[in-house]
């Protein structure tokens, strides 16, 4: 059953009740490190519930348990959380490339957005990377963590967030409107996906997506493809060996990153 103090506790956060930018960049951050972006935590069919999702069974087993999930795993979670907790948090949807051309639909990234201080935030707990490790604010000014910049490009259907490293160029995470959502408005993801997982001609080509933060930026892995950021410093690296691959895979899962 969902609970604010063990999920503040699992995040190692337990203290962290006030309703503050600080304590939301502490929530964001250490919510990042403790729980994965897992692609790999629910069974083929068991994670296409996105509308009627069972916020208790999530809870369990994507924080309780710390098996991570998708984007509306977390960011429901969090949005639960958050609300909860005192903050005035609103339901945010996107689209990233490979969503629009892989499950046909713009309405596809979950994420939220926070009203606190005078300012509005971008907060996302559920995006494997690379992506803002803290809140952005929205505003037009570009915005820097942990060697990373960021910066949103206001376009006629919306924003661009985009993204640069210390020696890479701006490329886009996401594109997004600032239109609030509700959960039903994921229905034609769901549709889409128990469509894709029902086709009886579709190969078994199930994505190895999985990330999890570091204090100095974030770690993930996209099939063979494995890139860490660091102090905005990028790393990627092609695994060709099926033990080294399990043994990635194994560290992101367990958070075994030193």
């Amino acid at each position: 059953m969902f609970d604010v103090d063990v999920y503040l506790r699992r995040i190692g956060c337990g203290r962290q009740t006030g309703v503050s930018v600080d304590a939301l960049r502490t929530l964001h951050k250490r919510h990042l490190m403790a729980i994965p972006y897992s692609s790999l935590a629910y069974g083929i069919g068991d994670g296409t519930d996105v509308v009627d999702l069972d916020e208790d069974a999530v809870f369990q087993r994507s924080v309780v348990d710390g098996r991570g999930g998708a984007c509306y795993h977390l960011n429901r979670l969090f949005h639960r959380l958050l609300g909860e907790l005192g903050y005035d948090v609103t339901l945010l949807a996107g689209s990233t490339a490979e969503g629009r051309a892989g499950l046909g639909t713009d309405i596809e990234h979950m994420f939220n957005r926070v009203t606190l201080g005078g300012d509005e935030w971008l907060v996302d707990v559920g995006y494997p990377g690379p992506t803002y490790v803290e809140p952005l604010r929205l505003c037009d000014t570009v915005q820097a963590q942990y060697g990373s910049q960021f910066r949103l490009v206001e376009q006629a259907s919306g924003f661009a967030l985009q993204r640069r490293g210390v020696a890479t160029r701006w490329g886009v995470v996401y594109t997004f409107t600032t239109k609030p959502r509700q959960f039903g408005d994921w229905k034609e993801l769901e549709d889409n996906l128990r469509e894709i997982l029902s086709d009886p001609g579709r190969d078994d080509t199930r994505e190895v997506l999985c990330g999890r933060a570091v204090e100095n930026g974030q770690v993930f892995l996209r099939q063979r493809r494995h890139l860490t950021v660091r102090n905005g410093r990028e790393q990627v690296r092609t695994i060709t060996d099926d033990a080294e691959h399990r043994m990635l895979l194994s560290r992101i899962l367990s958070g075994d990153l030193d």
